[in-house]
C-alpha cells in the first residue's frame, strides 16, 4: 500500500518534475503531435518527452491517439481528468510571473519571453 504524508506529495508524483506541468499547459490548447510538443519545450530531448508523455498517460491525464495512415501520426490530448491539472498549472504560472516581476525589481536581469509572444 503507498502512502503519503501530505497530499501534495501525490500530487508531485504525477506531475512534478522539470517538464510535465509545461506538457499539461501546451495541450490545454489542444491536441499536439510530439514535433509541436519538442518545439515549444526548450531543451527537451525526443526520448525524454515521450518518456513523459507516457508516464502522464499512465496516470490517467494524457491520451494517446494513434492516427491509422502512413507516415504514421500520433497526438496527444488530455483526458477529462487531465484537464483538471490546468487549476494547479495555472497557479503556478502566476506565482512564476509574480516572481519574475520581483526579481527585476529587485535588479535581477530576468526576462519572460512568454510577454514578447503574446505581442
Amino acid at each position: 500500500m503507498k502512502q503519503y504524508n501530505l497530499g501534495i506529495e501525490a500530487t508531485l508524483e504525477i506531475i512534478g518534475g522539470k517538464w510535465k506541468a509545461l506538457i499539461i499547459c501546451l495541450l490545454m490548447s489542444g491536441a499536439k503531435r510530439t514535433s509541436e510538443l519538442q518545439r515549444n519545450i526548450q531543451g527537451i530531448s525526443q526520448k525524454v518527452l515521450i518518456q513523459q508523455l507516457r508516464e502522464l498517460e499512465r496516470d490517467g491525464l494524457v491520451k494517446r491517439f494513434v492516427y491509422q495512415q502512413m507516415p504514421p501520426k500520433v497526438e496527444y490530448s488530455l483526458t477529462e481528468y487531465g484537464v483538471t491539472a490546468n487549476k494547479i498549472v495555472d497557479v503556478m504560472c502566476s506565482w512564476g510571473k509574480e516572481n519574475i516581476r520581483i526579481r527585476q525589481e529587485q535588479g535581477e536581469e530576468v526576462v519572460l519571453l512568454e510577454e514578447f509572444q503574446e505581442l
